[in-house]
């Protein structure tokens, strides 16, 4: 009698061990990275993607890209997950953290070609990104927010190959200024600077508005378009009669008591209006609905109003204006409202806004942005957010370096010279690591038609010989001093890029055996996959 084998596993399970394992997921990291490659820096590419619905964006945002294309492949996914951290931590860099993460595992794959064990490439690489992190912060020049220049040049910087270069002095302007305007004793709150869209116009009549504009037009064609010296209310409860909650009779028997009924709610809603009145206020938003009957009272008593205004507009509202979000209408006094110089309604083509402007000190602002059409829209809004993000960025930190690959080359420069100090073969590892480090400034020149070798070399030349500010410039396509180019990145952007990229490829390298069932629940892995190729 023979035995019979033993089944670990049902048969629809697909299993790659040891070598194909890594190999795949290897594989799979360098595609997720060499589709974001062309897309980095000044001279970059930009990305069609269309959705299955047929709505397109061209974009050269890595986070973008990535979010938008259907990614099965697990290890693929994970590469995704390090640009959506940058993008949550920094707003800038994802190109940059990606790429760099699929350099570190495809140089990884020449070092177990040289049957090195992936715990000792895993330990060169995490003694390389901490020393990394040491270098970084001694190579870092401090800023302030006195520092405008420096921060309009880190703005300009982070808009550079993203359709904004033709107005990226006055982007640059409107985000120093917003951010400025939005510290708070150094708390500052991306949240608090709304970015609204309207087509129509050219970018450059891209505007900062000391208030907020929100898509939404008053109640009547009979109040006011416009209410100068305005005194705003901010209410969240209903100007209706409340319904109620539970099936309810009225038993009314005669003309007078349906009457006598009808005017009851008439005089409530009477009553509540006139105690929006006596606070003083000529503006009113609010959260919930407003009556009918209470429109035309408002109407007639020349009050500009708006009703289901959005939460985070009626809070962004408040932060600009100074009013108090009312709860309860006996609460409503003319302590609890706020100040603008004006509220208007204003047309765009089909759109209709609502406009509070000239507040005196708002803690909330709006960038409304204007274009020809959607998709060039939708683009600036990147530009203008990648801005944003590296200026708060800045801030919060007090740190950046210089741009144009300088402090990639200078990193790996003196990698090297660390790796030299270890006797054990994680000094290929750190020579590794500094080498993808260098695929950075290579993809710039390789992405505007230069020569990278040629660049690469001359870069290294001056680092080596105490140039540790040489970058490349793209506007002149030369090697130079980036700072006096004016091209500047906060600090994080680095030190965050780093962080992930290494952990994720320490993370797949640690991977020897991949186990995905090919039924319904996990499509990543089909049946049939042949060893070694996964869906992508």
């Amino acid at each position: 009698m023979t035995e019979k084998p033993m089944v670990l596993m049902p048969e629809d399970v697909q299993r790659l061990l040891g070598k194909d394992a890594q190999r795949n997921n290897i594989w799979a990291a360098k595609m997720v990275s060499d589709i974001v490659k062309t897309t980095l820096g000044p001279k970059g590419m930009d990305k069609m993607l269309v959705s299955p619905t047929g709505d397109i964006i061209v974009t050269n945002d890595g986070v973008t890209i990535l979010n938008e294309m259907s990614i099965e492949h697990p290890a693929a996914k994970m590469m995704v997950e390090i640009a959506k951290t940058q993008e949550t931590e920094v707003g800038d860099g994802t190109t940059t953290a990606v790429m760099l993460a699929g350099k570190l595992l495809e140089n990884a794959e020449r070092l177990l070609d040289k049957k090195i064990h992936p715990t000792v490439i895993t330990k060169g690489y995490r003694l390389a990104a901490e020393k990394s992190q040491e270098i970084l912060s001694e190579i870092a020049l401090k800023i302030t927010p006195k520092d405008e220049d420096v921060l309009k040049q880190i703005a300009m910087t982070a808009m550079t190959g993203k359709g904004a270069e033709d107005a990226k002095e006055k982007f640059a302007d409107i985000i120093v200024k917003a951010v400025k305007q939005i510290n708070d004793d150094g708390k500052i709150d991306l949240n608090d600077i709304k970015i609204e869209k309207s087509k129509g116009d050219g970018i450059d009549d891209t505007e900062l508005i000391a208030g907020i504009v929100f898509d939404k037009e008053k109640l009547s064609h009979d109040m006011p378009s416009q209410v100068r010296n305005a005194r705003i209310a901010l209410i969240d409860f209903p100007l209706e009669i409340k319904n109620p909650e539970i099936d309810t009779k009225i038993s009314i028997s005669t003309p007078e008591q349906l009457h006598g009924f009808l005017m009851q709610e008439e005089k409530e809603i009477k009553n509540m209006v006139e105690k929006v009145k006596l606070s003083g206020a000529n503006v009113i938003f609010c959260q919930k609905g407003i009556d009918d009957f209470a429109q035309y009272l408002f109407s007639k008593s020349r009050i500009y109003a708006c009703r289901r205004v959005a939460r985070s507009d009626m809070e962004k509202i408040s932060k600009a204006t100074g009013a108090k979000i009312v709860s309860n209408l006996n609460e409503l006094t003319g302590m609890e409202l706020g100040s603008a110089e004006i509220v208007e309604e204003i047309k765009h083509g089909e759109e209709i806004f609502t406009y509070v402007r000239g507040c005196s000190n708002p803690k909330a602002l709006t960038i409304l942005i204007k274009g020809g059409t959607g998709h060039v829209i939708d683009e600036i809004e990147r530009a203008i957010k990648d801005g944003l993000g590296d200026v708060i960025c800045s801030l919060k930190s007090g740190l950046v370096v210089p741009g144009g690959g300088a402090v990639e080359i200078e990193l790996a420069r003196r990698l090297r010279e660390f790796g030299h100090s270890l006797s054990g073969r994680e000094q290929l590892a750190v020579e590794e690591f500094a080498s993808a480090l260098e695929f950075i400034p290579t993809t710039l020149a390789e992405n505007a038609g230069l020569d990278p070798i040629e660049i690469l070399t001359e870069l290294k030349s001056k680092h080596d010989s105490g140039e540790r500010n040489a970058g490349i410039n793209l506007f002149n396509n030369k090697v130079e001093n980036v700072l006096q180019a004016k091209i500047i990145e906060p600090l994080k952007i680095k030190t965050q890029a780093i962080n992930s990229a290494t952990d994720v490829s320490i993370m797949i390298l640690r991977i020897d055996d991949v186990i995905a069932s090919s039924g319904k629940s996990s499509p990543s892995m089909p049946r049939g996959m042949p060893p070694g190729m996964g869906e992508y």
